[in-house]
């Protein structure tokens, strides 16, 4: 593993690891009728699903606009005029591609040289269409772990149908095969981490009490080269309500360090460094961002203020300190960057020798080169085009050359090569434009929110919108997990919305971070309440400026975002035409007790504790859905293959407001896991139901 680290890691793996189980031995004693939907693949469960699904699908697939633009989406998803995003892994780029030809898709790699070409000549390492035929398994690609620095073997994880749960196989890149009796976990919850070609930290379902109240691994150990996986031996065990527990190492140079994860909840961890004597704590507030190790500097981004002596450095900060001094006691750090109230960080990246920090500025990036020499800091603002998204990608431990990613919504792709020898970047690749931009225009406003907080959002319209409230507009939200949702290019958007004349407005409510720690914690927990009023004041001041009305608003969410458009919807039906709901939490009593849930009471709270269930229940949506209430035509996409949301969350929710007399859409994938489809023909398919029933809610 690299030193790009922990922060995404407890979203975005954490999630990753989910498994597809249901412990059902409580529904005795829960009052709740609809229970039985929970039943993942339970026959009564699943024929239902087909019902619903035969109705929606039967009305959606009839509409003339279904057919234009699952014709379009498909040609646009499987176009050859996409960016191939590489990963760089020793003197090779790799990528993994889907396209007509290759549902499934192809792992393949080529130099860069042949990269920088146009069309570049790729040697194909793994061909997942070939392997899921041979195999007769549902086989999706979900990414690879390989071993430093030579990068020749690989643990591949491979999910069926697009779950989040994976089976784990050790890969020769050489003989482009598996290797034989190699390292192989069955499918499971797994986090593995190479020690050295022989040895592995890993966690997984080792059997009873192995795992934690979430799911996840709770205890990690070191399995050898050739050893049962019973026999590997135990370094580190967490505690039954952990969230979860991993092993991971370090590369700084020819410096490697051992680091065990313990996530206490999902913002709050214990990091142990591994040594000759065994495990040290590191001396750190619970809740800062490990963010990794350069040139024998620590790096840790605050979440909250810490007072260190007579120092207190402020929340937000990126903090650094000799990595020997630090596990020494000492607390001598150096301020990187401590941003100001309108800029937080968005990543931290590292290269060989330099720290990559990408800021939002009122939502918008910049790129900064941190270089530390002599015992200081010094930076540099790398020069990119303004008012859009940066994002780094491609870095490598060996290397300072990196790839940018720029986009805008009205600007394609770009992608940046950055060569340190001449100091700048260039554009490499470039996303043709799938729809016209030239008729539109991008807006950002700020609607006041009752406490008189500024709250950002972004218009994209026609250049000739009249302001009359007689504009169809789909207003998009998440506000959670600290995620920012920021300027990006979308053709589905501009094909299957813009074009039909549509307005669409991305809402940056409190619980994101675009504003830093403070923007996402002032809506956790009891405040949860403040992400939905503000998304209620964005959809107003939609409203307010006469760009829409109630009768041409529609809303759209997924995941916490589901929950989101949910909640709202309940809250203010009187303010939406058209909701689109999708993989969603909805049921806030249950939501720890199933799959991942357990792993998010750090943001939601826990509805098991009296107190904290007090507030969880004035908004969860499955809780305040009433029969006498007029609701709009809300249309619930899920997945069966969802491991990490619950489907059971959609499921009991159509079925509660179906026999409450309510008019509603669902449809559910019978695979796709948590991003709803598993290829290019079930996310093409997706988008143009989900913009045949906008146009159908919205437009005349």
């Amino acid at each position: 593993m690299n030193k790009k680290l922990l922060a995404g890691l407890v979203l975005g793996s954490l999630a990753s690891m989910s498994v597809m189980a249901e412990d059902m031995t409580k529904e005795e004693k829960v009052d709740d009728p609809y229970i039985w939907l929970e039943e993942v693949e339970g026959e009564k469960a699943l024929s239902w699903v087909e019902e619903q699904n035969e109705k929606s699908l039967g009305y959606l697939q009839s509409k003339p606009l279904y057919k234009e633009l699952y014709k379009k989406n498909l040609e646009m998803y499987n176009s050859d005029e996409r960016i191939p995003y590489v990963e760089q892994m020793g003197d090779y780029f790799y990528n993994f591609w889907r396209d007509d030809k290759n549902p499934r898709g192809l792992w393949r790699r080529t130099t860069l040289e042949e990269y920088k070409k146009e069309n570049p000549e790729w040697e194909i390492i793994l061909n997942l269409d070939e392997l899921a035929e041979k195999e007769d398994e549902n086989w999706v690609y979900k990414g690879s772990n390989c071993l430093y620095p030579d990068y020749d073997r690989c643990l591949l994880n491979l999910s069926r149908g697009g779950a989040d749960a994976t089976v784990v196989r050790e890969f020769d890149i050489e003989s482009k095969s598996f290797v034989k009796d190699g390292f192989q976990l069955p499918e499971a919850k797994s986090s593995l981490s190479w020690i050295d070609k022989d040895t592995l930290y890993v966690g997984t379902d080792f059997g009873e009490g192995s795992t934690t109240a979430s799911g996840y691994p709770r205890v990690v150990k070191t399995w050898e080269r050739g050893q049962p996986i019973e026999k590997a031996k135990t370094v580190f065990e967490g505690e039954q309500d952990n969230v979860w527990i991993a092993g991971m190492v370090i590369h700084d140079g020819d410096d490697k360090y051992q680091i065990i994860y313990q996530g206490i909840d999902f913002y709050t961890s214990e990091i142990y460094l591994v040594n000759d004597d065994g495990l040290k704590k590191m001396d750190r507030p619970k809740d800062s961002d490990f963010s990794g190790i350069i040139n024998g500097q620590l790096l840790l981004e605050l979440k909250s203020d810490w007072t260190v002596g007579d120092t207190t450095y402020k929340q937000a900060s990126l903090l650094s300190i000799s990595i020997d001094d630090f596990m020494a006691g000492k607390k001598n750090f150096t301020e990187v960057l401590v941003p100001d109230s309108r800029t937080s960080i968005a990543s931290v990246t590292m290269t060989k020798a330099h720290v990559l920090v990408t800021t939002l500025k009122d939502v918008s990036s910049e790129l900064y080169r941190y270089t530390f020499k002599d015992g200081e800091w010094s930076h540099e603002r790398i020069d990119m085009p303004d008012l859009g998204t940066l994002s780094v990608t491609g870095t490598s431990d060996e290397h300072n050359n990196f790839f940018i990613n720029y986009q805008n919504f009205l600007t394609p792709s770009s992608l940046y090569y950055f060569d340190a020898s001449k100091g700048s970047a260039r554009v490499l690749k470039s996303l043709p434009a799938f729809f016209d931009a030239e008729p539109y225009k991008v807006e950002q406003h700020f609607a006041e929110a009752k406490d008189g907080t500024k709250v950002p959002y972004f218009l994209i319209m026609a250049k000739d919108t009249k302001l009359d409230g007689n504009n169809p507009t789909l207003l998009y939200g998440y506000g959670g997990f600290e995620v920012s949702l920021r300027p990006s290019y979308s053709a589905t958007i501009g094909i299957d919305w813009l074009e039909q004349g549509g307005v669409y407005a991305l809402a940056n409510i409190r619980g994101g971070g675009e504003y830093g720690p403070a923007w996402h914690q002032a809506a956790l927990k009891k405040n949860r309440h403040i992400a939905f009023n503000d998304f209620i004041r964005v959809a107003e001041d939609l409203i307010e400026r006469k760009v829409t009305s109630k009768e041409k608003l529609g809303i759209r969410g997924g995941s916490n975002g589901g929950l989101l458009v949910g909640t709202v919807a309940t809250m203010r039906p009187d303010l939406y035409q058209a909701v689109v709901c999708q993989v969603p939490l909805l049921d806030m009593k249950r939501f720890n007790q199933l799959l991942a849930g357990a792993s998010w009471m750090g943001e939601y709270g826990n509805p098991d504790n009296e107190d904290e269930w007090n507030y969880i229940k004035t908004y969860s949506p499955y809780h305040n859905v009433d029969k006498d209430t007029e609701y709009p035509k809300i249309f619930f996409t899920t997945s069966t293959r969802d491991d990490r949301v619950h489907p059971g969350h959609a499921r009991k929710m159509v079925a509660k407001m179906t026999d409450q007399g309510h008019d509603l859409l669902y449809y559910e994938n019978t695979e796709g896991g948590h991003g709803g489809a598993a290829n290019n023909e079930q996310i093409a398919r997706l988008n143009a139901l989900i913009y045949t029933y906008l146009s159908d809610q919205l437009m005349d």
